[in-house]
């Protein structure tokens, strides 16, 4: 299916902790790359942050409460603006706390499921963060209910998705969720790690997310798309908060995002993570971008 695009910038660093900042550059410096060359999307603006703080919250030990509420529902309006345009949105952050306003979005609309192509599965409890308290350790337990109400319960549409309407593909934390005591992924989350993907192939593995995703009785509305960059293995992703060996080639996050985007179903894309500030060279930054831009393309 091909899409109209529009490109919208959420360079929010709200979910990070201060030695991670430097992703708030990443959506400029991705179009800058040649992320959107080609595609005929649409420039929707840019949405910064405001509020950050390096201290967690007594209460709720979660980094940057109230603002990243406050962002979240701004980043929802921003994308319903796009959707009621008959556009897909391509969001670019930023880190992965985005992905509480762009499910905030979709659920004011309905039932929508994720997938959620990450190198972790960024479920902790705040008390258990490695990201002490910082929201991109914790946005897929906070966007399926699990943490305090100011971050879970947005406009009282606790949860923005449900546990079965999520696929996560290409995970390979298990073992550190399991060491820093993370609570455990429900059993009725499609969970594909990385293992599974390279024994059934990118494409193979997106194809059974998809439809997973789409099955009768899963989410009637569509999907949305999260990608963090650090998902890539570590020789072509560096500019990541943990570069890892072990994880997906261009050539694997093309096919997955291109079989994701030719759904139908699929509601939209972010993408978070990327730090440039970290790219020496900027090479990271080109290849990400050239895959976006390719699977975008079709």
């Amino acid at each position: 299916m091909r899409h109209r695009y529009a490109i919208l910038e959420a360079p929010s660093a709200l979910g990070h902790i201060p030695e991670h900042l430097g992703g708030e550059r990443a959506p400029g410096v991705l179009l800058a790359s040649g992320l959107a060359d080609g595609l005929g999307a649409r420039r929707a603006g840019c949405l910064p942050a405001r509020g950050y703080s390096s201290v967690p919250d007594p209460r709720t030990k979660v980094m940057n409460p109230q603002p990243l509420h406050d962002y979240s529902r701004s980043l929802a309006d921003e994308i319903e603006a796009i959707l009621d345009n008959g556009e897909f949105p391509v969001v670019l952050g930023g880190d992965c706390s985005l992905l509480l306003g762009t499910m905030l979005a979709l659920r004011r609309r309905g039932r929508y499921g994720v997938l959620y192509v990450d190198g972790d599965a960024d479920f902790y409890q705040p008390e258990a963060s490695p990201l002490r308290g910082a929201a991109s350790a914790s946005d897929l337990a906070f966007a399926t209910g699990r943490g305090p109400d100011i971050v879970c319960d947005i406009e009282g549409r606790r949860p923005l998705v449900r546990d079965g309407d999520v696929a996560v593909l290409a995970c390979r934390d298990a073992a550190d969720r399991e060491r820093r005591g993370c609570q455990p992924l429900p059993p009725d989350m499609l969970v594909l790690d990385r293992e599974y993907v390279r024994q059934a192939g990118a494409e193979g593995a997106a194809r059974e997310a998809v439809t997973f995703l789409t099955r009768h009785g899963g989410p009637p509305d569509g999907f949305w798309i999260h990608l963090d960059a650090d998902v890539f293995d570590q020789t072509i992703m560096q500019s990541v908060d943990d570069p890892r060996p072990g994880g997906l080639t261009w050539d694997d996050g093309i096919e997955v995002l291109r079989t994701a985007i030719a759904s139908s179903q699929a509601a939209g894309l972010q993408v978070a993570i990327y730090n440039p500030d970290i790219d020496e060279d900027g090479s990271n930054g080109r290849g990400l971008a050239a895959a976006i831009r390719s699977a975008l393309a079709g």
